[in-house]
């Protein structure tokens, strides 16, 4: 079994139409499904935008853990992630497309840590196999 450093826990009343909160009491959001999953697209968040966000900032660690491994500590990376949701197999998938930008960094450089970070990232871990992925540099 192996050494748990940090766990969270967080509870949901009637899934997507209703409200997620962790045990600590620091997350307690409303949840609104989007109208292309059959809601009513209402005004709270969904399943698929705090993936986004947690796998964003999940990245945006790993690859400023890489920097600072390469000795880059003057680069503030910046990482977006998004999230669609298709069909698959009589259920469904996800589609995450992770980006970065790491100002003053050659391309082809960047590139590197960004491969890196993505080794390291437990999110990208989860996913590898399990969902479409692509992690790359932002256009």
């Amino acid at each position: 079994m192996p050494k748990i450093l940090y766990l969270t826990e967080a509870t949901t009343v009637t899934g997507r139409g209703g409200s997620v909160a962790t045990t600590d009491g620091r997350l307690d959001l409303d949840l609104s499904a989007p109208a292309e999953l059959g809601g009513d697209s209402g005004p709270g968040t969904n399943p698929e935008q705090l993936f986004a966000a947690g796998y964003a900032a999940c990245f945006n660690t790993a690859l400023r853990a890489t920097l600072t491994k390469h000795s880059l500590r003057d680069c503030e990376p910046v990482v977006s992630a998004r999230v669609g949701i298709f069909k698959h197999s009589g259920g469904y998938r996800l589609e995450v497309a992770v980006s970065a930008e790491l100002p003053g960094i050659d391309r082809e450089e960047a590139e590197r840590y960004v491969t890196e970070a993505d080794l390291l990232c437990p999110f990208s871990d989860a996913l590898r196999g399990n969902a479409v992925v692509s992690v790359g540099l932002a256009e």
